[in-house]
């Protein structure tokens, strides 16, 4: 892709003047005015051929015709919040003249860094040349990179004349995703409990249909009986396994949650969120994201491969932003359509009417996980109060377990994989459990 010419010809050379090129000028303009005033011819020559140094190179510099292409890749695509990204940049001269001296600067956001800058001497006819650069961020989102300056200078460092590239690139940065470990969740075979039968569909099982032989067939599969009936090898067909469901809702509401930046409850959650989805699509679910405010990723149609979903829904998790809902209703008509399957709600503060719906939504799941975050750890005011709001939250907890849910009562500093693993049914005697202490 060449660069854009925006401007050309001596009146853009004098603007890109240097300091150095400036002060050339000047002197060379005083001692031509000296020059005069005093009738020296000597000082004249001398004032005449300061002033053109700079003029020249403006005029060189800016009817500098470069034909140069650039191309940018991301390594990767998709950056964890924490860890860097490596840009590589490639400037082609397409041209069958070698450049002269080219400055490359990268306009990047002040988050992920300082603006690199480079210095190629001299790239030959035909030839390139590649840089690479790195950046890093600690917060989530998806920010742009480029468009790729050129800066043209004359060989003296009189002129130097800026050139944009068109081309720009977006490095998404999502949450933190972490390893969890695998559990026996209860009822999460789409609400049959852990059933035999389920378990034998979700593994494949014979169709009764059947079909012709074809070559390459396994002959172990000729219904012989129908084989005698029609007179030709017909073999029973494979039912094609299906997928057990799963939904990962998020609770983005601002009242929800407390803190503010990385450290903040929401923070949590989206990583506690993108870490469970990951996981479940490892064990392959057919995962899907939603929100407090109905949104699905990815949206109905389905068809998506697991790769695509994971990164769907990474995309909208490292976007996610707090919402001005008051309720969790919008995200209730989805999940009361969507069918039977396993839910894991990542959910902040909760009122008492909050609590009563969430109680009753699950009748409408196979198995339902609830990760309750305890904002007031992350406010810091269950240290400068410890009785503020306790009651209160282990009343949620409890009201949400008498209605089945294993809910997971999450703190600040917690681990996600930890209190993944006190989800395992396995270990679990019952989901009414209450908690104990001093």
């Amino acid at each position: 892709m060449a660069p854009s010419d925006p401007t050309s010809g001596l009146r853009a050379g004098l603007r890109g003047l240097t300091t150095r090129g400036r002060s050339f000028l000047a002197a060379g303009v005083t001692a031509v005015g000296c020059a005069y005033l005093l009738d020296q011819d000597a000082l004249l020559r001398v004032g005449v051929l300061l002033a053109a140094l700079p003029l020249a190179a403006a005029l060189m510099v800016a009817n500098t015709r470069y034909r140069v292409a650039s191309g940018r890749r991301l390594s990767p695509r998709r950056a964890v919040a924490g860890q860097e990204a490596r840009v590589h940049l490639r400037v082609d001269n397409v041209s069958r003249v070698p450049t002269g001296l080219l400055l490359l600067e990268d306009k990047v956001p002040y988050v992920l860094g300082p603006r690199p800058r480079f210095v190629l001497d001299r790239v030959e006819p035909r030839g390139h040349r590649e840089v690479s650069y790195r950046v890093r961020s600690d917060l989530r989102g998806r920010y742009p990179l480029g468009p790729l300056q050129l800066r043209l200078s004359d060989p003296f460092g009189m002129c130097e004349v800026n050139r944009s590239f068109s081309a720009s690139d977006v490095l998404t940065v999502v949450p933190q995703v972490q390893a969890l470990p695998h559990v026996r969740l209860s009822g999460e075979w789409g609400g049959q409990g852990e059933s035999r039968a389920r378990t034998l569909a979700l593994a494949g099982d014979d169709d009764v249909i059947l079909r012709e032989y074809r070559p390459g067939d396994d002959l172990r599969r000729v219904h012989w009986k129908s084989t005698a009936r029609y007179g030709e090898l017909m073999v029973r067909r494979e039912e094609q396994p299906q997928r057990a469901r799963a939904t990962v809702l998020l609770d983005t509401r601002e009242i929800g949650h407390r803190g503010s930046g990385p450290a903040s409850s929401f923070e949590w959650a989206v990583s506690c969120a993108a870490s469970v989805a990951a996981h479940l699509l490892e064990r392959g679910y057919q995962t899907q994201l939603l929100t407090d405010t109905g949104q699905w990723v990815p949206g109905p149609g389905g068809g998506n491969t697991a790769a695509d979903a994971s990164g769907l829904i990474l995309d909208a998790l490292a976007v996610a932003d707090l919402s001005d809902g008051g309720g969790l209703s919008r995200a209730e008509e989805p999940l009361r359509a969507g069918g039977e399957g396993l839910l894991v709600a990542v959910l902040g503060e909760l009122d008492e009417a909050q609590t009563v719906r969430l109680a009753r939504l699950r009748n409408r799941t196979g198995g339902a996980v609830a990760f309750l975050l305890d904002t007031g750890t992350w406010a810091g005011l269950r240290m400068l109060a410890p009785n503020t709001g306790g009651d209160e939250f282990r009343n949620r907890v409890r009201q949400l377990r008498e209605a089945g849910w294993t809910v997971l009562p999450a703190s600040s500093g917690d681990s996600v994989p930890d209190l993944w693993q006190a989800a395992d049914g396995a270990k679990t005697t019952s989901p009414y459990r209450e908690e104990t202490g001093a």
